[in-house]
């Protein structure tokens, strides 16, 4: 028998230590975590503790991990390419690392200081989950403190809800690395493609599955708690319009979702059990899924958009020192853009041999949806009309959403036109619209409802200074990358190619210098907010002079539950 040798002793006894290390430092940040979300306050000396340890077997983690790699391939860049189980474990690692700096240089350190009221570490996820895009973070906060009420109604279904969505997002991330590569069916799912591609076809299903149960959990959650636990005298026409826009919104969810998850379903049964639905070569018909997939998505486009609009009609109000102009309107305005989404799928496929009667159809009710959206674009404009405005960087993000949302509408109002439509359909003009409807709708929306209810969140004034200079580059950036995309449409560069002639060379350069400038403007605003979290000027009660909805009644950061005894609204 031979005798190993010394690198085959040595990368046995690195794999050995390697492991070893992974075991212990994933059980230590995973304590980390934990105390971050436990409802009781943990020992900060075990938590210290932990962290040393993590620390040691991080360190450990990354030095046997190198080695392995460097006994194996000799760091050939081209070798690590080849090999995706390595490259999903370098992923792993990496996250481990990440999650630990960020308990060190923020949880840590927010949790050892004197806190106000007991519930304060329980504020951490809620502000960390703030500066992701989440708008029902949005409503899991403020919901309740708008209402009233003391907490959601159902927070153990809430907390399913979210532990639901890491799990759907590492299914999704894991379809980089397994057999066949990840989807390339594109985020719409059609098939052919859909149905003819590997096993990662099959987890994004099962991942997409996940988060439409996660979204259903949410939304019952939502309703009920507007619903039963508004305060006393709080009738439903004095709820608050960011109130009423996620009511509206949760039941969208609740009734397409549903209609999602068939259409995926029948999906997976084409592509293993033998039934067509879809399937051209066996009798099945690939536009119907189509039909199903946007009676589902445009409902899910204003399931984004929504809650924008709450966010706005709250923002705009308080830096104007006016009333909402026509509350009563815009909570029809609401209502009727939900019922009208459902009538509405079908301008998506205009050219997929629709009948004549259909498309007009079609084109009229996409018309008539511009009238409620339209309402709601004049009663901003009447909020502002001679009122007392300041401009806040809430304000900013809230004034370029009206001006440049309107845009994005406009474009939808020429995209409505079947002979126009048919002419830029799968162009750039259509990617343009798009992105001036939903960046410049949710995007700037969220990130103005960041800078406004920041203070309340955490207690401190964000830096206003930075939060302007945030805004303008965001500004400038969004527009110089989307804007020229409207004449690449309308000169007839199609979408969703891998190339481009050389006559839109140009355009297609502004565009992605803008696009690097808005990537790289966001680090500003992560760095505001972190810098806002950790400290600053104290915020009181009411930082805005025009604030007047229950939340601002409380103190800042609010208590873990907000309203123990309800107020009277009168």
């Amino acid at each position: 028998m031979e005798t190993p040798d010394f690198m085959t002793i040595a990368r046995m006894l690195a794999i050995y230590l390697h492991v070893l290390a992974l075991a212990i430092a994933a059980v230590a940040v995973a304590f980390g975590d934990f105390a971050i979300f436990a409802r009781e306050r943990i020992d900060m000396g075990m938590l210290g503790k932990a962290a040393a340890v993590a620390t040691i077997a991080l360190v450990v983690l990354w030095i046997t991990g190198l080695a392995v790699i460097g006994m194996d391939t000799g760091f050939d860049t081209g070798l690590l390419a080849t090999k995706p189980k390595l490259l999903a474990k370098l992923t792993v690692v990496a996250v481990l690392t990440v999650n630990s700096l960020g308990l060190h240089l923020l949880a840590f350190p927010r949790m050892a200081a004197p806190q106000a009221n007991p519930g304060q570490a329980a504020l951490l996820p809620v502000i960390f989950g703030a500066i992701m895009p989440s708008l029902v973070g949005f409503a899991n906060w403020q919901v309740p403190l708008m209402i009233g009420a003391s907490d959601m109604a159902f927070p153990r279904l809430n907390n399913w809800s979210f532990w639901l969505l890491p799990a759907a997002g590492l299914l999704l991330i894991s379809t980089f690395f397994v057999p066949g590569g990840a989807i390339s069916g594109g985020w719409t799912m059609y098939p052919p493609l859909y149905i003819q591609g590997g096993i990662a076809y099959d987890i994004s299903i099962l991942a997409i599955h996940i988060m439409g149960v996660s979204s259903i959990m949410g939304a019952i959650n939502i309703i009920v708690t507007i619903l039963n636990l508004r305060a006393p005298g709080m009738t439903m026409m004095k709820l608050p319009m960011f109130v009423w826009t996620w009511l509206i919104t949760a039941f969208l969810l609740v009734a397409v979702m549903p209609v999602l998850a068939c259409a995926i379903t029948m999906l997976l049964t084409d592509r293993h059990f033998g039934t067509h639905f879809f399937s051209a070569a066996g009798g099945g018909d690939p536009v119907m899924f189509q039909h199903i997939f946007w009676f589902f998505g445009h409902p899910e486009v204003y399931i984004m958009i929504l809650p924008a609009f709450g966010i706005i009609s709250q923002v705009v109000p308080v830096f104007s020192r006016k009333k909402l102009f026509g509350y009563a309107s815009m909570v029809y305005a609401t209502s009727s853009i939900a019922i009208l989404s459902f009538i509405v799928w079908a301008h998506h496929m205009f050219t997929t041999g629709m009948p004549v009667g259909g498309q007009l159809f079609f084109m009229y009710t996409t018309m008539l949806i511009a009238i409620p959206t339209g309402v709601k674009v004049f009663n901003w404009v009447a909020t502002l009309w001679r009122g007392s405005i300041t401009f806040e960087t809430p304000m900013l993000f809230s004034l370029a959403f009206v001006l440049l949302f309107t845009i994005g509408g406009f474009s939808g109002l020429v995209l409505s036109l079947v002979p126009v439509d048919i002419q830029l359909q799968d162009t750039y003009y259509v990617v343009a619209h798009f992105h001036y409807v939903l960046f410049s709708g949710s995007a700037m929306a969220i990130m103005g409802g960041i800078y406004y209810w920041l203070p309340k969140w955490t207690g401190h004034m964000y830096d206003e200074t930075l939060g302007k200079i945030h805004f303008w580059l965001t500004a400038i950036a969004f527009n110089i990358t989307f804007f020229p995309m409207h004449f690449l449409g309308l000169a007839g560069m199609p979408r969703r190619i891998p190339d481009y002639a050389l006559q839109f060379a140009e355009f297609n350069m502004i565009s992605s210098i803008g696009g690097f400038m808005l990537g790289a403007s966001q680090l500003l605003f992560l760095y505001t907010v972190i810098k806002c979290v950790r400290g600053g000027k104290p915020a009181g009660d009411k930082p805005w002079e025009g604030a007047d909805t229950l939340e601002w009644t409380l103190p800042s950061p609010a208590p873990y539950h907000s309203f123990v005894v309800p107020p009277q609204v009168r």
